[in-house]
């Protein structure tokens, strides 16, 4: 016969075990939820990521979503956890592994593989630039600058250019400080004033002055101290308001007479870019060539007596 102490203490024994057994079970159920929880959540999120790379056409909205995944992992040390555990189920799937090689490709950027070949040194571009000037096959018409100075010049300021090549040299008109002391001393009022805006057609005529600076820096326009031979041009520029209200700003005023053309090399971009219609080139109107000297204005709103 068993005595009573002895069965109390078995079936202590036994009801631990199955308390820790049970207990066991659930930890094992727990992390057993877990883990199918976290790889359906990488899957979920691996494969909306390559449907968003391969909906992103435009190199833009791409390059966009790779930085905000790889932001996204440097602030958030549990995600740079996750992401490796992510990075070893999508390795398992070819789309999955397609999609993480873009993402990194993306937020990388573009490197230079081994075979593909540099940039030229500046010195090796010198040494092709002689190489083809003693060229005598080497039939290049236009000059290598005129690409670039077509991307630099406002629709506005094509216009300008074409109004210099088909009706020559423009009249342009300083007013200053006359009198008695403006002989001593004369001051500039309003320089550079034009008809160029309204002969043009341009859809910005305030913006005349910044027009000509850029094409006088792209080395298109200068401005000559020189008046033209026809004066009456100058007289419908200084019937405009803007000179007579300058002039009516002081109470002795003079207006000094200048003009603005096309340099040859400027001549020969518009001639060579902008003339799209039958125009007789040999019948343009002639344009005066700029002389090292004290006749050549800087700028239209720097000009000197």
């Amino acid at each position: 016969m068993v005595e009573p102490p002895e069965n109390g203490r078995a079936n202590g024994r036994d009801g631990s075990r199955d308390e820790a057994t049970d207990e066991l079970l659930g930890v094992l159920r727990f992390a057993a939820s877990a883990s199918f929880r976290t790889a359906r959540l990488g899957f979920q999120t691996y494969v909306h990521t390559g449907r968003r790379i391969i909906e992103a056409v435009a190199p833009e909205p791409a390059l966009g979503l790779a930085r905000q995944v790889e932001r996204a992992a440097r602030e958030s040390p549990a995600i740079s956890g996750i992401s490796r555990r992510l990075e070893e189920v999508a390795a398992s799937n070819d789309f999955l592994n397609a999609a993480t090689n873009t993402l990194r490709s993306f937020i990388s950027g573009p490197t230079t593989r081994p075979g593909q070949a540099s940039l030229p040194t500046l010195k090796e571009s010198g040494a092709d630039l002689i190489r083809r000037s003693r060229d005598v096959w080497n039939d290049e018409q236009a000059h290598p600058a005129y690409e670039r100075i077509l991307s630099e010049l406002a629709p506005d300021e094509g216009r300008v250019l074409l109004l210099l090549l088909r009706d020559g040299p423009q009249p342009s008109v300083d007013v200053r400080t006359g009198g008695p002391i403006g002989v001593l001393s004369s001051r500039l009022i309003a320089p550079g004033l034009t008809m160029i805006g309204p002969r043009a057609g341009l859809r910005h005529t305030d913006q005349v002055p910044a027009y000509l600076n850029n094409l006088f820096r792209l080395g298109l326009v200068w401005f000559s101290r020189e008046t033209l031979r026809d004066v009456h041009q100058y007289q419908v520029v200084e019937a405009q308001p803007d000179v007579l209200e300058a002039m009516h700003s002081v109470r002795y005023a003079k207006v000094v007479r200048r003009s603005i053309h096309l340099t040859p090399f400027g001549e020969d971009f518009c001639k060579a870019c902008l003339v799209l219609d039958a125009v007789d080139v040999a019948n343009l109107p002639k344009h005066a060539q700029p002389a090292v000297d004290d006749t050549v204005v800087t700028a239209p709103n720097v000009a000197d007596v």
